[in-house]
């Protein structure tokens, strides 16, 4: 059985047209086109009856619209804005980890739409921090060793002291950098305003308390460790009866997860305490250390601002291990450094 020819549109406009002319009979007109007199026949009338359509306005055909399935749509259009709205906000405080979810490579999903679905600048991805400078990291050493002989001392003491010691740097600079090293003087600060609380304040529950055994209190602190270029973090927690170090992380960021990573190092090896003390520090006043010790029981207990003396142990072993280890050495990676304090 032969298959049905099929005729192209243009051809059978064309073969339309002469039909339309009159100049040839039907018969003739098949002859020369090879095709049955009744297809021409066919062909002239729907050009007759199709041809008014080409002087009309909006002469192309309304799709139909099925109205539950557009309602489906909004509803789900909807939905996803919602649920955008609600990452959004969720994602907020992860934007490290945000960062780490975008697939550069990812077929049909550019960078540049990525980082919009997790709310972040497309910059933000490609940005390359280019860290301190030599200058600075010096600055940055003498700062902390001038710290730990005078811990009353602000930005202005501090820029003071170290310009007669020929470093003249400006107040903005010390600012910055004593800011990043975390270090907070003594001294109370004027309370001429009060700040807007952004995270719950626990109260000091060491004042007037007998410490008399292990796992009564432990404490935690932070500080910086200088390296040959850079600084890292150390986090180490302390029985404030034995002194015995139960747990310590470094990390080169300043994140509440190391600092966790510890705690829970310190609680398998030794169970909980009944009393943690830490100063009010961001990575101590954070929804997941401080959940952590909820759910084993344990009381919180945090310093007043600017109250070393409150958590005077831990801030005794810092002096101890820098004056005694950090400073003798000049540690190039944070696998040395790791070595270095083990010892």
């Amino acid at each position: 059985m032969s298959k049905r020819k099929q005729h192209h549109p243009e051809f059978k406009a064309r073969v339309a047209l002469e039909a339309l002319k009159g100049e040839e009979t039907f018969s003739e007109m098949a002859s020369r086109f090879g095709v049955h007199p009744t297809m021409i026949h066919q062909w002239k009338r729907a050009l007759l009856v199709g041809a008014s359509g080409v002087f009309e306005r909006g002469s192309r055909k309304v799709p139909e619209v099925d109205e539950e399935q557009v309602k489906d749509l909004h509803a789900k259009i909807g939905e996803l804005a919602v649920a955008n709205d609600f990452l959004a906000r969720k994602l907020k405080p992860w934007t490290g980890k945000r960062m780490q979810m975008i697939e550069p490579n990812l077929p049909g999903l550019s960078v540049g739409k990525q980082c919009a679905l997790l709310s972040i600048s497309r910059s933000s991805f490609y940005y390359e921090p280019k860290g301190e400078t030599e200058m600075n990291l010096d600055l940055m050493r003498q700062v902390d060793k001038q710290f730990l002989e005078t811990p009353f001392y602000g930005v202005r003491q501090m820029t003071w002291h170290l310009r007669h010691e020929d470093h003249l740097v400006n107040e903005k600079r010390f600012r910055r950098l004593m800011r990043l090293m975390g270090l907070m003087p003594t001294c109370q600060k004027p309370n001429t305003s009060k700040a807007a609380k952004g995270h719950k304040i626990y109260p000091y529950l060491l004042r007037g308390l007998r410490v008399d055994r292990p796992n009564q209190v432990w404490c935690a602190d932070i500080t910086y460790l200088p390296m040959r270029r850079g600084f890292l973090y150390l986090v180490a927690i302390m029985d404030w009866h034995t002194r015995k170090v139960l747990a310590w992380r470094i990390s080169n960021t300043l994140e509440a997860e190391f600092c966790v990573d510890a705690l829970n190092e310190a609680i398998h090896k030794f169970g909980p305490p009944e009393i943690m003390n830490t100063d009010q520090g961001s990575q101590f006043t954070s929804f997941a250390w401080t959940d952590r010790l909820r759910r084993s029981g344990v009381r919180i207990s945090m310093d007043g601002k600017g109250r070393f003396l409150d958590n005077i142990f831990v801030e005794r072993l810092w002096r101890s291990m820098k004056y005694e280890c950090v400073y003798l050495h000049a540690w190039e990676t944070g696998s040395e450094a790791k070595a270095g304090v083990r010892k």
